[in-house]
């Protein structure tokens, strides 16, 4: 038994130390890293009676439900919405149960947050300066990077109506083990799976369910690799089948605006003026620039400095050198409301009205004469420039 994790209660008593009390429901449904100090904190958060039984809400989310003719929320086969009561900004809803946390095989090495969900590496680097990367480092960035492109890239296939998002995780999943990597998103921060589908006005982090895929959608894969000691991380926003046109103009807004940003990537470039390319494109094609959300640094941490808002007008500091690793990721939504919301599962951001958003996202590494795009891709026929 792994001695290591420490107690998952939120109000642990006891500083949370390394545990030992498994919670035997979660052992059942597969769900691992659950463990408690002692059983003051384990029925605090997993009892029936517990009046903060936050614990106990995985189960719910992780244990298909019976039907009940009078229960409009479950479907025949046993799918549900978990947050029926909730006032949901658009048409996209939440398909569980989930399916159980997909395994990594033991030989493949984990990040530092693979076991209880905290990137410990990153507090400890916070706020310290962006790391320079050595030849050999840039190279262990190449890799990854390529091994992400490649992952991406066969999700891609798979997106057409019908498939659930759920089972692109899947794809995802076995992809990235097979060449011997770590998906980066699981369990990161608790995150429950290997890569983030974003669906129509979902703007990131959308967590893969039992959801089939319809005609006219248009999906966000976010695909993140880890080998040992690097992050690969980008993302592409796929149309499902025949897409309206509101849809294809979003498309190419978001595409066009990454590359104009790119444009601007060389060592003396700073950091802050990247919204002021990102931010006209999306304006003069009538969307808006979500800003809560950033690209970042990404080398041996998954995210850390710089910090790099997409919109005009921002106070973020830094210039970039040669050797600097870091992503580029604009959320664009279609009309002028740049506001997100979020979902009751702390994951999924949903634009404010409704309205469909999309993301592209590369990782960077300055050079000596520009800038190398690690994980770049073949060009897709739907990012036609704009008119």
């Amino acid at each position: 038994m792994n001695t290591s994790l420490p107690c998952q209660s939120s109000q642990c008593i006891n500083g949370n130390p390394p545990s030992r009390l498994e919670c035997p429901t979660c052992n059942k449904l597969g769900i691992q890293g659950s463990f408690f100090c002692g059983q003051e904190c384990f029925k605090a958060g997993c009892k029936p009676r517990s009046c903060c039984k936050t614990h106990k809400f995985i189960h719910d989310l992780a244990r298909p439900k019976e039907p009940l003719l009078n229960d409009a929320s479950i479907s025949k086969d046993g799918t549900f919405n978990p947050f029926p009561k909730f006032k949901f900004t658009g048409d996209v809803r939440p398909v569980y149960p989930l399916s159980p946390r997909r395994l990594v095989p033991p030989e493949i090495p984990r990040p530092d947050y693979a076991e209880d969900g905290v990137p410990a590496s990153e507090r400890l680097r916070s706020g310290q300066p962006p790391r320079i990367l050595t030849k050999g480092e840039q190279e262990s960035m190449r890799t990854v990077c390529r091994l992400s492109r490649e992952v991406l890239d066969i999700a891609a296939q798979h997106v057409k109506p019908g498939v659930t998002t759920d089972f692109i995780d899947s794809i995802v999943h076995k992809e990235t083990i097979k060449r011997g990597a770590y998906p980066s998103p699981l369990n990161y921060r608790v995150f429950p799976k290997s890569v983030c589908t974003s669906v129509n006005e979902v703007v990131c982090h959308g967590i893969p369910d039992q959801r089939k895929l319809q005609e006219g959608d248009i999906v966000n894969l976010a695909a993140y690799s880890s080998i040992p000691g690097f992050h690969g991380d980008l993302n592409e926003t796929y149309p499902v089948g025949r897409i309206s046109e509101e849809k294809e103009k979003l498309i190419r807004t978001c595409r066009k605006s990454l590359d104009e940003a790119i444009k601007l990537c060389k060592p003396g470039a700073l950091f802050r003026d990247l919204g002021k390319a990102i931010e006209p494109v999306a304006i003069s094609n009538g969307c808006s620039v979500t800003k809560t959300y950033t690209g970042h640094g990404i080398n041996q941490l998954f995210h850390t400095a710089p910090n790099i808002p997409h919109y005009a007008k921002n106070k973020s500091v830094g210039m970039m050198k040669a050797g600097m690793a870091f992503t580029i990721e604009p959320m664009i939504n279609i009309g002028r409301r740049s506001q997100e919301e979020h979902w009751p599962d702390n994951w999924t951001a949903v634009t404010v009205d409704g309205s469909p958003s999309a993301q592209f996202e590369e990782t960077l590494l300055i050079t000596e004469t520009g800038v190398e795009v690690l994980t770049a891709g073949a060009r897709k026929e739907y990012w036609a420039p704009l008119d």
